[in-house]
């Protein structure tokens, strides 16, 4: 929010409290840019939100407002109300630009806000099997995830990254199987890969840099002992490679919790001690059962199946109470669409645990859909397999491929048109942004050192006043995108930023400005435009490049 605005709803507060009495409450006074610059630079419905509590017809209570705001507030040039009670404010120009002094003073950190009040907050994204490349489903959870947890420590949350490592069970170990097979096969034997084995050539790769190192050596011992090796050098390998992929696509982890881990240590049969001892478990059938009907699950769920092991639900709830236990009182999780049926019994065994119903989030990401020229890609030319993410990025470059994921909201299918992010025109929209940058940065790099003015009276266009309010907005959108996990609102940001900047540069003469004092004020305003861009983006996870 920026000092504009505090100051309007502290005065807003006060008139209310005043005027009505009526007690400040959270929520209760909101302000907002009106889509029309016509309407004034800001606005609020507020009397009519008013119109029972206060018992009178909206426009007189507006009346009353403005008097008070008018009072208060001497940024205030005029206000206006408008329809049934609608009040926009417009804010003298000299008051708006005070906001260039602000950017210019926090440089990178203009943006960070403290919304979060240091919530402490864990959000586990991608943690696909280590079991081979990711693959464009993985892409979108992991720059949603990147995204969103740069959007919640600039607002002032306690937020820890982690990756869950599916590191047990059935399919690391057909991995195992699978890279054994490729090894023997390697050396000429015939040996057959399970029904249900890996068949990508990053398993043949990992093979034959196992002989390679190795020689036959496995060959000749023990066939437990052997697949045992190649189990763990397998699910090693792919680790790598996953976390060198998620590097390359700057995606960052502060946390890596692993599966077999989680069973090595005991805290599985702990986890099932504390179930029990919260009377939330019985046998049934020779299998052990959670009462998750109990708390809104359509039925109760097994934890140890009739032979001796756990099914999967089991591990993912030691793994979430180990998440609690660590301090964090906020959980989200970022899991494919496959995985929707899963949340309420996840959710109704975090309660049941004694957990706060609603601290266990989880945000569903929607299937992703390739498309060039209209027609769908499904397969890799180079493989013949899904594309992955390395794939897509060599091919159009990270910035283009972060900012196309975050585009559109999670829960949306989203048609990825690899052709327009191929392209070097305005069509393309992070292109756009990225030019707008570059445009700020020409302009600056033919000047001495840009400094704050003491006063802005000269910026009164309406391209100036436009690209004002969006810079104020900022830390507003943040602070709005962090609360409702929605990095895409950021992309929004960007695109009316950009269109705000390109319209400066345009309208505005400023290295050959009418006179030295108007000069400095646009040359202040471009270089806290081009500071606002390059944080705007920061947050996407996209380069601000200095030239085009």
């Amino acid at each position: 929010m920026s000092k504009i605005e505090e100051k309007l709803v502290q005065a807003l507060s006060e008139t209310i409290t005043d005027r009505f009495g009526i007690p400040e409450r959270e929520g209760l006074v909101m302000v907002e840019i009106p889509k029309d610059n016509t309407n004034g630079d800001y606005a609020t419905n507020l009397a009519m939100r008013l119109k029972k509590e206060v018992g009178k017809n909206p426009r007189e209570i507006a009346e009353t407002i403005k008097e008070g705001v008018l009072q208060r507030v001497p940024e205030v040039e005029k206000i206006d109300i408008a329809g049934p009670g609608f009040i926009n404010f417009w804010i003298r120009k000299s008051s708006l630009a005070s906001v260039i002094n602000t950017v210019l003073e926090q440089q990178e950190h203009y943006g960070e806000n403290t919304t979060g009040k240091g919530e402490k907050i864990l959000v586990e994204y991608v943690s696909a099997n280590p079991t081979g490349p990711l693959h464009l489903g993985h892409a979108r959870g992991a720059v949603w995830g990147d995204a969103l947890t740069r959007l919640l420590k600039a607002s002032g949350y306690d937020c820890l990254r982690e990756y869950y490592i599916n590191d047990a069970g059935a399919q690391i170990n057909n991995l195992g199987h699978s890279v054994l097979a490729r090894y023997k096969q390697y050396f000429g034997q015939e040996e057959e890969l399970p029904e249900d084995g890996y068949y990508g050539p990053d398993v043949v790769e990992i093979a034959k840099q196992i002989a390679e190192r190795d020689g036959d050596k496995w060959l000749s011992v023990d066939p437990e002992e052997a697949y045992q090796y190649f189990r763990s050098e397998g699910k090693k390998i792919e680790l790598e490679r996953i976390k060198a992929d998620l590097a390359y696509f700057r995606c960052g982890f502060d946390s890596w919790i692993s599966e077999q881990w989680i069973r090595d240590t005991g805290m599985i049969e702990k986890t099932l001690q504390r179930l029990a001892d919260m009377d939330l478990t019985y046998e049934n059938e020779g299998a052990l059962w959670m009462r998750t009907t109990n708390y809104g699950d359509d039925k109760d769920r097994v934890l140890r199946k009739t032979d001796g092991s756990y099914t999967y639900f089991t591990p993912d709830i030691a793994n979430h109470m180990y998440k609690y236990d660590r301090g964090y009182t906020t959980l989200v999780n970022l899991w494919g669409a496959d995985h929707h049926g899963y949340i309420a019994r996840m959710q109704a065994a975090m309660e049941a645990c004694g957990y706060p119903k609603g601290s266990l989030l989880v945000d569903i990401i929607q299937m992703v859909r390739l498309v060039d020229e209209g027609v769908e890609v499904k397969m890799s030319k180079r493989t013949g397999n899904a594309i992955t993410i390395r794939e897509l990025c060599d091919d159009i470059g990270v910035d283009s491929a972060r900012y196309f994921f975050l585009a559109r909201a999670l829960d949306t299918h989203l048609d990825f048109d690899i052709g327009l992010a191929r392209k070097r025109t305005n069509e393309n929209p992070v292109y756009y942004a990225q030019y707008a940058h570059a445009r700020i940065c020409s302009i600056l790099r033919r000047t001495g050192e840009v400094k704050g003015c003491e006063s802005y009276e000269n910026l009164n266009s309406e391209a100036e006043s436009d690209l004002l309010r969006q810079i104020s907005e900022f830390p507003n959108v943040v602070g709005d995108a962090a609360a409702s996990r929605s990095p895409n609102k950021i992309c929004n940001y960007v695109q009316k930023l950009a269109q705000y900047i390109h319209a400066f540069y345009t309208r505005s003469q400023v290295l050959n400005a009418e006179n030295e004092t108007l000069k400095e004020e646009r040359l202040a305003l471009a270089k806290a435009a081009g500071i606002t861009l390059k944080n705007a983006l920061y947050l996407l996870g996209v380069e601000a490049p200095e030239k085009m």
